[in-house]
């Protein structure tokens, strides 16, 4: 009798589906690389759109990057309170800020001590919480050199994070490596289907083109969490278990 309640009880927590998992929430959070876009702006995709997808049902992504949005206007805005407050153990918080911090002419500029620090609350609030921060490089913008060699334009801020992650032990998703890695295969010309790069008349948003080499197409959006994804299975994140097995 007992040899046959194990082997029932065994059969049915494999049979369990995936929601009678404790469920669990992914925050997104960091600027347009990754937010949600408006209709008025498509074909332009930040890589939260297509990362919702990647998961079984116990899992929520919840994306609240924002447009514009350096690691110090996240927090000074108001944007971060709200998620570092509702966090439960389990959670995870995916960080990726570096676009406009690094840039000295924005509102959004985040001097490099700030950064650090900022950084360093974020995983420090989410460990808090018994939650789980991921830290991740800026994805790269699409830059290359006269010999078609990609170029890194966030290099002082990318190794910022790397420095914060090592020393506080954080899983690192090195985005900014991977995506240029991923660029230079696709090349200087091909490269341009995973950006908003746009003919005149070619899209009603845009009616006079797009040259945009930061913002993603709905291509660029999906390569990214795809790289993304990669990194959650190859670091063997519990949130792996939770990936969709297609």
């Amino acid at each position: 009798m007992k040899i046959f309640l194990l082997l029932a009880t065994t059969l049915l927590m494999a049979l369990l589906p995936a929601q009678q998992k404790q469920p669990i929430k992914v925050y997104l959070i960091g600027d347009s690389t990754i937010s949600i876009k408006e209709t008025k702006a498509y074909p332009e995709t930040g890589w939260g759109m297509p990362f919702v997808h990647f998961f079984d049902s116990s899992v929520t992504v919840d994306n609240r990057a924002k447009n514009g949005r350096s690691t110090r206007t996240f927090i000074e805005e108001g944007l971060w309170q709200p998620v570092a407050e509702n966090l439960q153990a389990g959670d995870y918080v995916f960080i990726q800020f570096g676009h406009n911090d690094e840039v000295e002419t924005k509102k959004s500029y985040t001097p490099q001590v700030q950064y650090r620090a900022n950084l360093a609350r974020f995983v420090h609030e989410t460990r808090k919480k018994k939650a789980i921060p991921v830290l991740i490089t800026p994805a790269a913008r699409r830059q290359f050199d006269e010999a078609g060699k990609i170029v890194g334009t966030h290099d002082t801020y990318s190794a910022i994070v790397r420095e914060v992650a090592k020393k506080h032990k954080v899983p690192l998703i090195d985005l900014d490596k991977k995506s240029q890695e991923l660029l230079q295969q696709f090349g200087v010309e091909t490269s341009k289907h995973l950006f908003l790069q746009l003919e005149a008349g070619e899209h009603p948003n845009y009616p006079d083109g797009k040259d945009d080499n930061t913002h993603f197409s709905e291509l660029g959006a999906r390569k990214m969490a795809q790289l993304v994804l990669a990194e959650v299975k190859s670091q063997q994140l519990e949130l792996a278990d939770r990936i969709v097995k297609k």
